[in-house]
């Protein structure tokens, strides 16, 4: 068992319900902005009955994570208990500081702030494993008992929550909370898929000996052979694939253009990206020296 990982990860769910905590507390509550999944329902206690949502996140979230335990896997669920317990003590933290953001009362910016930091701190969370309890769990005990995917059952019951805010808020503000999960989601999935802008280029040339030299030498990034065969020539042929930063695109079509003209080139969204040049440095010394001469035809 690796504690020295378990204890950077619970240290980062610490941190991730810090910073989910302060948000709600200081952006959404305020504001009257609503959620989505067992925290919302939780502000919704809040604004009926009065109920304190470190009380009622407790309460919801714990019976859920023991009935899923089976589901979630030993890691997962201790995990989850951490983030669960951890939110709520959070939460009762923030609630007896005194601490003033001034926003002028505006709705815009407040559904702005409220999605990065929730957005940010869930993010962090669910990247080390950890989610904080509540309609994941119930969304995996859906998919594994019933079948219902967890994308399908997460939108109905966010949907449902997010019908039930009417209840305490108006329609200008949940027009508001929509943003508000907008930019929740947006955050939450740069976060998991890494942060750094990559593209990956798949390059069909009948002249890969000449072009993958100089593209590792002029970009400084590892370049693989895929193995291929033309569907009219029946011809064996060596297709360049790498990983690239957006904005070394266009210095990608340059050389390529430069060594030919008629090479196939096809760009494709990379979610995350780990490795040499991306998480750690690029190396120093350059792969080959001398770039190689230009092919005229």
């Amino acid at each position: 068992m690796n504690y020295s990982k378990i204890i950077k990860d619970t240290l980062i769910i610490l941190l991730g319900t810090f910073i989910y905590a302060f948000g709600l507390i200081y952006f959404n509550i305020p504001n009257q902005l609503a959620e989505g999944g067992v925290t919302g329902i939780t502000l919704i206690f809040r604004a009926l009955f009065g109920i304190n949502p470190a009380l009622s996140t407790l309460v919801l979230n714990i019976p859920i994570v023991l009935l899923g335990g089976k589901i979630l896997g030993r890691r997962s669920f201790v995990y989850t208990i951490i983030g669960t317990v951890a939110l709520s003590g959070w939460l009762f933290f923030w609630q007896h500081i005194s601490f003033a953001i001034d926003i002028d009362h505006d709705l815009l910016i407040a559904a702005l702030l409220a999605g990065l930091f929730a957005g940010f701190g869930s993010g962090i969370i669910y990247r080390v494993g950890g989610t904080t309890g509540g309609s994941d769990v119930l969304a995996r005990i859906l998919e594994q008992k019933y079948g219902i995917s967890m994308g399908r059952s997460l939108l109905i019951f966010d949907i449902f929550v997010l019908t039930a805010s009417l209840t305490y808020i108006d329609l200008k503000r949940m027009m508001y909370t929509l943003i508000f999960s907008y930019v929740f989601s947006r955050i939450v999935d740069t976060i998991l898929d890494g942060g750094y802008s990559a593209k990956g280029v798949l390059i069909i040339s009948d002249h890969t000996d000449m072009l993958t030299p100089a593209l590792m030498v002029e970009l400084q990034r590892g370049v693989s052979y895929i193995k291929g065969e033309g569907a009219y020539s029946g011809t064996d042929k060596n297709i360049i694939y790498m990983v690239v930063s957006a904005s070394e695109i266009s210095e990608v079509k340059r050389i390529v253009h430069e060594y030919d003209e008629r090479a196939f080139v096809s760009i494709i969204n990379v979610h995350e990206v780990e490795g040499e040049g991306f998480t750690y440095m690029k190396p120093r010394s350059r792969l080959l020296k001398r770039k190689q001469p230009k092919i005229t035809e």
